[in-house]
């Protein structure tokens, strides 16, 4: 699938995103090995922040809803968010449970072109891991 496609979509869910407190919209494309869809997500906030869902983690979501993430993992997923910014701790830890060779591209959505990337692994060096060590 061309990047294009996945910064696009990830421009045009950021348009849904419900933040009537910080005004910070984010919108998240996904896609995973093996599929053709692609899975959006978009912030949404809630007065008592912690009940907060971001982009990234709502994006995981809906591919779950979809496949089972262990035969078809993450392969990649935009960010795009004004100031560019890369996916929180959470998401960051969430993306990590699917392996850390997932690529991220934060996009800054009046320039759709890549303004950073990175591996999960570059964004959370030392992720939580099970002893078994059965995923990822």
């Amino acid at each position: 699938m061309e990047l294009a496609r996945l910064i696009e979509a990830a421009g045009q869910v950021r348009q849904r995103a419900y933040a009537p407190y910080s005004r910070f919209l984010v919108g998240a494309a996904l896609e995973l090995r093996g599929q053709p869809d692609i899975f959006v997500g978009c912030n949404v906030e809630n007065a008592s922040f912690g009940l907060t869902v971001c982009a990234e983690r709502m994006a995981i979501g809906a591919a779950a809803a979809k496949y089972d993430l262990l035969k078809f993992p993450p392969l990649r997923i935009v960010v795009t968010a004004s100031p560019v910014a890369a996916p929180c701790g959470a998401c960051r830890q969430v993306l990590a449970e699917f392996g850390l060779d997932i690529d991220v591209y934060c996009v800054d959505p009046t320039n759709p072109t890549v303004q950073q990337s990175y591996k999960i692994s570059d964004l959370l060096p030392n992720s939580f891991r099970l002893i078994d060590g059965s995923r990822g």
